[in-house]
């Protein structure tokens, strides 16, 4: 068994760290040591397959149809492994996403 697939509780009991008289309540300072290691967020808006002799076709202004419709839920990734699903928003001058739903590990999937 991996870290990966320990809860946070197990995860806690065997690195040793200590849990305090409430066991049971967590908080952001229990975190406290992960808080500066790195991770990858990934936002998808959608995926598309082709050929290589099609990807090579591309050019500047070319349209690319994705597997998602207008208005449906984007995929937010962390680390390769889905997290939670959301929508676009702009933000002053830039895009954002607005986590809508939370994905539980074990609907996760991969």
């Amino acid at each position: 068994m991996d870290a990966e697939d320990l809860a946070l509780e197990e995860f806690s009991d065997a690195a040793g760290l200590d849990q305090g008289d409430d066991a049971g309540e967590k908080t952001a300072a229990d975190l406290a040591t992960v808080f500066d290691v790195p991770v990858n967020i990934s936002a998808v808006l959608g995926k598309s397959h082709m050929s290589v002799a099609q990807l090579l076709k591309l050019n500047k202004g070319s349209v690319l149809e994705l597997d998602r419709k207008v208005g449906e839920a984007i995929d937010i990734f962390v680390n390769n492994r889905l997290i939670a699903r959301g929508e676009v928003v702009v933000v002053e001058d830039r895009l954002g996403v607005t986590m809508t739903e939370i994905i539980k590990a074990e609907d996760g999937g991969a």
